[in-house]
């Protein structure tokens, strides 16, 4: 997973690019950015929408496997204390 810090540089390069196209531009030629424009929205909310999905079953794991982990610790605090007395 990337970091905070690595997305927002990636999408200052990409925003910088977009622009530096855009004033490059011919009159013309906007309603093709803004075609461009609304698939790129539309690419980066199923990158999110995948990555919100991913990162909720990543913690679903780890919830699990902190529960199977508190369990097993109980059985071993209970073994101790059987072989303790």
């Amino acid at each position: 997973m990337k970091s905070y810090e690595e997305l927002a540089k990636e999408q200052g390069r990409r925003e910088s690019s977009f622009l530096s196209s855009l004033g490059e531009a011919e009159i013309g030629e906007l309603p093709d950015f803004e075609a461009d424009l609304g698939q790129r929205r539309q690419e980066i909310m199923f990158k999110i929408t995948t990555e919100m999905e991913d990162t909720k079953n990543a913690l679903n794991q780890v919830e699990q496997l902190a529960q199977r982990l508190k369990k097993y610790l109980d059985r071993l605090k209970k073994i101790h204390q059987t072989l303790s007395q």
